[in-house]
């Protein structure tokens, strides 16, 4: 109770942070608006309660940790545009079919490339590799995703550069205390607490893990044949002659045509101005109202005995894909009616999965979200293109970027120069990294495309927003307003205590706002803890560095965790059943590693 004055002492402005905080939160955890939009409404309303000058409020965009998350990313993405990742991901087929070895090899690799690049763009790479690696051992995909997501977010903590928050933290040090965190200053507690949930996970996590049904091929979790129905154009029909296009406007019915057979001749995804003949058989994608609605209209006949399905999905142009829908994705709370996908991208929809089960809504009126998993047909030559546009991420295995060693000696040489440029003190790590991502571009690695959309624009948007807001949670005294309530209420417990009390806070909150956000909030109440207690700040920076990355309890407290959310089928609770002993496990391995290597 000693902490209550102190809150209800609160002076206006305080009051004031607190509610548009307490408001953030809410709705991040609520999720009708993304978070980078949340963030510029947080940073409006702090500007516009005078909180943030308005000619500070757009700082936060130039912020070093704002610059240096951009450049890493795009320096990420020219080490994967060399082939780099391929080479190592094709080691993984000596793992054989023992979900033992397939877990620990998939997340030892995934952990070892995640801190050195992008943890999303790492395990994006080789999550087509564990859904095939467990399909070929008979297993289902949902006991390696999840070990996969989650050896990504452990893969973060071991560099400077693993992970948004570690480049949070370290800006927020150089900022309050005159040097940032060097390049591996984090893999002493990074890499401890790495190895203890590497082990947790191979010898007992990935069984707590749900056992999904285990598709037999890609396109089994849509079983095409139980919603695609063969019609027959049958002899005298009063709509022979007619393109499909005017078929479709006398029958007033919402239905995809996928494919049509005339003789021995097959056409994957027609035009709807192709003329239908009679003998023709339509593969139709429709539900049962509107299918009977479609064959009494037009007076075609089901095509008795045929199955045709996925055959006629396919032809030498024409090819069928599987991708999961990214969290930044444009296709987000809208729908395949909206956005017209036929005519705008040449693709068809044909079926959407969620939690690993296919929604029996109308396609057209399905809203898409982050992590469902779409069936499409298009143009083989374009449809990869066409899932990058859309923001997809495909779940077939890429051809692997093979026999370009001087590809890969010149990214790893790019990328290499930059971390020992920073190790040395010679560049700021902004400063290296954007020489990199140049040099990786003017090299030829990357086209000045793929470097703008290798950046996670939403996760830019957010910082930018946020670090103003964070600013002023500090400049109003807010942070320390937290800080002496929280020490208040520990007053009568060691520093360890509080140290694991900061941890354990911000890995809570980190599982329900961004990892980003996370550290933008705790860094202030870290600081201030440490000078509250006289202590030094750095475990306690360390420990919001290690929390922020530790969102193993929902599939919305990190990207990775909500890529493999649709391809594993997993509910929102089964991140639970692996997550939480991961939680502690996590904890318990950083609490005496940060006292050891960080002295309170």
């Amino acid at each position: 109770m000693a902490g209550l004055p102190l809150i209800f002492g609160m002076n206006i402005d305080q009051t004031t942070i607190f509610g548009i905080l307490l408001l953030t939160l809410v709705l991040f955890i609520w999720g009708r608006w993304r978070y980078d939009v949340v963030s510029l409404l947080a940073l409006l309303a702090a500007t516009i309660a005078g909180l943030v000058p308005w000619d500070h409020a757009f700082l936060g965009f130039g912020h070093p940790a704002v610059i240096t998350v951009a450049a890493v990313l795009v320096a990420s993405r020219g080490l994967q545009n060399s082939g780099v990742v391929d080479v190592m991901a094709g080691w993984l087929s000596r793992a054989g079919e023992s979900p033992t070895r397939q877990v620990a090899s998939l997340t030892g690799l995934v952990a070892v490339l995640s801190g050195f690049m992008n943890n999303v763009g790492a395990m994006a790479l080789l999550m087509p590799a564990s859904i095939r690696m467990a399909i070929k051992g008979g297993n289902p995909p949902s006991i390696l995703l999840m070990p996969l997501a989650f050896g990504s977010l452990l893969g973060g903590l071991l560099t400077l550069i693993g992970t948004p928050p570690n480049i949070i933290v370290s800006a927020y040090r150089e900022e309050h205390l005159g040097a940032p965190f060097k390049i591996f200053d984090f893999a002493p507690v990074g890499a401890g607490v790495l190895v203890a949930g590497f082990l947790f996970i191979w010898l007992i996590g990935w069984k707590l893990t749900p056992r999904r049904k285990a598709p037999s091929s890609r396109e089994d979790l849509f079983e095409i044949e139980n919603y695609l129905t063969e019609v027959l154009v049958p002899e005298g029909s009063k709509l022979a002659g007619k393109s499909l296009q005017e078929v479709r406007e006398a029958s007033k019915a919402e239905f995809q045509v996928l494919g049509l057979l005339r003789g021995e001749t097959r056409f994957a995804s027609p035009s709807v101005f192709h003329p239908l003949l009679p003998g023709d058989i339509l593969l139709v994608e429709s539900d049962a109202e509107v299918l009977k609605t479609f064959l009494a209209a037009t007076g075609f006949e089901l095509a008795v005995g045929k199955k045709l399905g996925e055959d006629l999905l396919r032809s030498e142009e024409m090819g069928v894909s599987e991708a999961v829908v990214k969290t930044d994705s444009l296709l987000i709370g809208r729908t395949a009616r909206s956005l017209n996908m036929r005519w705008r991208y040449g693709v068809n929809l044909v079926a959407v999965a969620r939690h690993g089960a296919r929604l029996q809504e109308r396609l057209g009126r399905i809203r898409f979200q982050a992590g469902d998993v779409l069936l499409l047909q298009g143009p083989k030559e374009f449809l990869p293109e066409v899932l990058s546009t859309i923001g997809c991420l495909p779940l077939a295995e890429r051809g692997l970027r093979l026999g370009q060693p001087k590809r890969i000696v010149l990214s790893v040489g790019i990328f290499g120069s930059a971390i020992l440029a920073v190790a040395a003190g010679l560049l700021p790590v902004q400063g290296a990294f954007v020489a990199a991502a140049v040099a990786m571009v003017m090299s030829g690695l990357l086209t000045l495309r793929e470097a703008y959309d290798s950046i996670d624009w939403p996760v830019i948007v957010l910082l930018g927003g946020l670090i103003p807001v964070g600013g002023a949670l500090e400049s109003t005294g807010g942070a320390e307003l937290i800080s002496s309530a929280m020490l208040a209420v520990l007053s009568s417990y060691s520093s360890m205590v509080i140290l694991t009390a900061l941890l354990i806070w911000t890995m809570i909150l980190t599982n329900i706002v961004n990892n980003a956000a996370a550290a933008v909030i705790m860094s202030p109440i870290a600081l201030n803890s440490a000078n509250f207690l006289g202590s030094s700040p750095d475990p306690f920076l360390m420990a919001v560095a290690i929390g922020s990355s530790c969102a193993f309890l929902t599939p919305i407290g990190h990207q990775s965790n909500t890529l493999v959310m649709g391809p594993g089928g997993y509910h929102f609770g089964d991140y639970w059943r692996l997550g939480l002993p991961l939680s502690c496990v996590a904890a318990l391995a950083a609490i005496p590693l940060i006292l050891w290597f960080w002295p309170i």
